[in-house]
């Protein structure tokens, strides 16, 4: 019995809120890997926003390709791992693509504050588009059931 998610089960798996695991080559150590808020839509680009001068974002900006893993947090677990190219490194808009992940993970109201308390940071962000090519997947649910 195969453990490996479908195409559309991974897609939608991803596309859920899950805190994900960005992992970032670093020349002459091991690589970076931070927790982070990100968007998916099946198909697409997975998309995150950071702090442009933050050792990740100054990372990302050089970093050819990255990994990013979402799992669940509680039995029978499930996650998927996607490693492909940084495709995009640009200025963030806070309408456009902030909010969005702040409601996501917050809701509307935490959402808002977020949004108000780091507006001095506006400007200072920028979006990261990474291209999934390479999927590395479990469902423990296709052998003890449950989910």
């Amino acid at each position: 019995m195969s453990l490996q998610m479908t195409k559309a089960e991974r897609e939608a798996f991803l596309a859920d809120v899950h805190v994900g695991v960005l992992s970032i080559p670093e020349p002459g150590r091991g690589p970076l890997a931070v927790p982070i808020w990100y968007a998916y839509e099946p198909g697409g680009d997975v998309r995150i926003v950071t702090a442009r001068g933050s050792r990740k974002g100054r990372l990302l900006a050089a970093a050819p390709r990255v990994s990013l893993c979402a799992q669940t947090e509680s039995a029978p677990y499930r996650y998927a791992s996607i490693e492909g190219p940084v495709v995009h490194v640009g200025p963030a808009d806070r309408a456009r693509d902030v909010a969005p992940l702040a409601r996501r993970y917050l809701g509307p109201e935490l959402g808002a504050q977020y949004l108000e308390a780091t507006a001095s940071e506006a400007g200072e962000e920028i979006l990261v588009r990474i291209r999934p090519e390479r999927w590395l997947t479990v469902d423990y649910r296709k052998q003890f059931g449950g989910g």
